[in-house]
Order: structure tokens, then C-alpha cells, then sequence
């Protein structure tokens, strides 16, 4: 059986490395664990910084071998959710959209997931891994104006987990409507004594500890069939 992912940095096991002070793909993301522990072939066709916007383009270009695929795994949203931060610390009274508003995501995302289908692979939803929001506004307001970013979350910096939120529960409610099967990776975060332990320092990316943790939900949910 084989499995494709679409997604962002998350799905692609996208980390940050403090030692080196960047980015990089971990050896050790949910999807090469689950490869290495179901003997699965995982297609991981996940980019960085991609939304659903994006990654329906991507599954246009792949659509002829989608159908090679028993099950799709999609895990999109938190670039989705974001704004331009350079932006907002700019001009915070300005009226600012995220980079997908939520209407269109939602479209974009149920337009995936009908195609998905369509071509006979069986799309499987991942929910978002929480934000921490302290530590995503001091990485995303780095060398920026922090008061006038302050002033556009309406001096409220829990705003940013709020609204992240926001599009989780747009996920849920897609895989609802959709009966499309869905995983809650968020659920099992939150669970935990301290859910940014499993965060890297930017507050967004799951660390490897996060990375294995989804991985066993993701396993305890669906291992029956995968």
C-alpha cells in the first residue's frame, strides 16, 4: 500500500535547528517513523510555507498519479492563518487578511479533498498541532515594530492561538461535511503536561518529540488500516 502527503513544513518534517539557527528536514518526521515502523512507501509531496492555495496546484500537476495512492494524507492551515507581520508593524490600523482567509479555505480544502476522492485515493485530514503564541510573536516580530503588531492583536498576544484555532475548527467542520476521515493530532498536543515542549523555539513547527508524538496518534488511529 502506499501513502501520499500534501501539506506545509509540518507535513514535511520541517524543524528548527538551534544550533545551526535554521530550518531543516528532520530524519525523523511523523511520516518517515510511520514509514520506517508500517513499512509503508510514504510520497511526501509537502513544501514548505505551502498553503491550500498552493498545494492545489501541486495536486494538479500530480493528478495523473494521484490514484497510485490508497490514502492522501492533507495537513494544511497554519501558513494559511498567517499574515504579513512587516506589514502590520508597519501600519497596524490598516485592514490586514491572512494569507487564505478562512473562506477560501475552506473552499480550496473541499475542492482537494473532492478531487482526491474522485480519483480513488481516500483523503485522511490531520487537525493543526497548536501554536504557542508567546513564542510565535517574539519570532515573527523580530526586528519589527512589536508595539504597533501589538496594537493589531488588540494587545492581546493569545489573539494569535485564537485565531490559529479559528482554522482548526474549520478543518473539523470540512471533515464533517465531507465525511472525509479525520485524525486529531491537535487533541493528542493538548493533551500533554506542556504541549510547547513539542514545539520548536518559533512556536509553530513541532519539534522531533512533536513529530513522534503525532506519529503514534497517527498510528493508534489508523493502524488498523494502514
Amino acid at each position: 500500500m502506499n501513502i501520499c502527503v500534501l501539506g506545509d513544513s509540518v507535513a514535511r518534517g520541517i524543524v528548527y535547528d538551534e544550533i545551526k539557527h535554521k530550518y531543516s528536514s528532520t530524519k525523523n518526521s511523523f511520516s518517515k517513523i510511520i514509514s520506517n515502523e508500517k513499512h509503508l512507501k510514504i510520497k511526501n509531496l509537502a513544501k514548505f510555507g505551502c498553503t491550500v492555495k498552493k498545494g492545489s496546484e501541486i495536486l494538479n500537476n500530480k493528478f495523473t498519479s494521484l490514484s497510485e495512492y490508497s490514502y492522501t494524507f492533507l495537513e494544511f492551515g497554519g501558513n494559511d492563518c498567517d499574515f504579513i507581520w512587516p506589514e502590520i508593524a508597519d501600519n497596524p490600523s490598516k485592514v490586514h487578511l491572512s494569507n487564505v482567509p478562512t473562506d477560501k479555505f475552506q473552499e480550496y480544502y473541499e475542492a482537494m479533498i473532492k478531487k482526491i476522492k474522485e480519483l480513488g485515493s481516500t483523503p485522511v485530514i490531520l487537525t493543526l498541532p497548536p501554536i504557542d503564541s508567546k513564542r510565535f510573536f517574539n519570532w515573527s516580530s523580530k526586528g519589527l515594530n512589536k508595539k504597533n503588531i501589538m496594537e493589531f492583536l488588540g494587545n492581546d498576544v493569545d489573539f494569535i492561538y485564537r485565531w490559529h484555532e479559528t482554522y482548526n475548527k474549520a478543518i473539523i467542520n470540512l471533515a464533517t461535511k465531507t465525511n472525509t476521515p479525520i485524525i486529531d493530532i491537535r487533541k493528542a498536543f493538548l493533551s500533554s503536561e506542556n504541549y510547547s515542549n513539542y514545539l520548536c523555539i518559533d512556536g509553530i513547527h513541532p519539534n522531533e518529540k512533536g513529530h513522534k508524538l503525532i506519529a503514534d496518534t497517527i498510528l493508534s488511529t489508523a493502524g488498523s488500516y494502514i
